[in-house]
Formats: C-alpha cells, sequence, structure tokens
C-alpha cells in the first residue's frame, strides 16, 4: 500500500510545512543602476534615489541561506533552503521513476494517484500566495514529469513483457 503513494507528495509536505511556519528572512531593496552612475560610489549623489526609484525584492523563507562553502576559485557556493527541498524533490522522482518500472495492478493506482497530486499542485500554485514560488514552481514541474514518465515507462515495460510472455507461448 505505502508503495503506491506518490513520495514526491513528501516534498510538497515538506514546502508548505516550510512556507506556512517559517518565517521570511524580509526584503531587500535594490538601488536602481542611475544613468551617469559614478566609478566611484562614494562620489554617487543620492539626491537622485527616491522611493519611487527604489526596487523591493520579497524574500521567502526558501531564500535563506544554510551554508556557504568557499571554492577554489575564490568563489562562494551557498545553498539555501529553497536548493535543498529541490534536491529533496529530484531525489524522490528518481524513486518515483524506479517504481514506474513495476507492471501490475498497483502501479495503475500509482499512476491515477500522481496525476492526482499534479492536479492538486497546479491548483496550489495558480491560488495559493505562499505557493507563488520558483521552488514550488519546481516541484510542480516534477510531479509531471512524474506523471508523463510514469505512463511512459509502464507502458514500455508493460510492452516488454509482453512481448516475452507470447514468445514463450
Amino acid at each position: 500500500m505505502i508503495l503506491t503513494i506518490p513520495w514526491v507528495i513528501v516534498a510538497i509536505i515538506l514546502y508548505n510545512v516550510i512556507a506556512f511556519t517559517v518565517s521570511a528572512p524580509g526584503d531587500v531593496v535594490v538601488f536602481p543602476v542611475l544613468e551617469n552612475m559614478p566609478q566611484d560610489l562614494s562620489q554617487l549623489d543620492l539626491s537622485q534615489v527616491n522611493a519611487a526609484t527604489l526596487d523591493i525584492i520579497s524574500r521567502t523563507p526558501f531564500d535563506l541561506q544554510l551554508f556557504s562553502i568557499g571554492m577554489i576559485s575564490d568563489a562562494s557556493w551557498t545553498l539555501t533552503l529553497g536548493d535543498l527541498v529541490i534536491v529533496i524533490t529530484l531525489i524522490l522522482l528518481f524513486v518515483e521513476l524506479i517504481k514506474a518500472t513495476r507492471t501490475g495492478g498497483s502501479s495503475i493506482v500509482d499512476h491515477a494517484l500522481s496525476t492526482i497530486l499534479f492536479v492538486l499542485c497546479l491548483v496550489e500554485f495558480l491560488l495559493v500566495p505562499e505557493a507563488a514560488t520558483s521552488v514550488f514552481f519546481f516541484i510542480m514541474i516534477v510531479t509531471l514529469i512524474d506523471v508523463v514518465a510514469g505512463f511512459s515507462i509502464t507502458i514500455r515495460a508493460a510492452r516488454r513483457d509482453f512481448g516475452f510472455g507470447g514468445a514463450s507461448g
């Protein structure tokens, strides 16, 4: 019974728990590139900047930085909470693709539940403000890939099984 449940639902539950319980790190104010921007920022005339020229970027809990690692190239690689959720989702997609190679009655139930899960993700993405993020969009695309790949792999495996069964009789 537990094998027929789409495992990607774990990522969706994780996303919703984080989105509705973890507080966002706060908004970021972005200064626009001004015309005639001086090379030396100490010479910047701040009288040109007013509230109308500032952009405010809203941040989500998925923008929280978990850790940062200095690379050999002197660049800094940063892993955010959203990145971690996407990695977990991709691992669960791998499990789903392995499950899709099974043939039998439970695979039909698994595909039906995966389809329902995709539809629910699409509805949540369109209607719930906390789901209107790139992280949830990627999770929704993974559920779509799960549906399409699951049906495709199962059909291919069933044809293979049918071909072997017919040849031996």
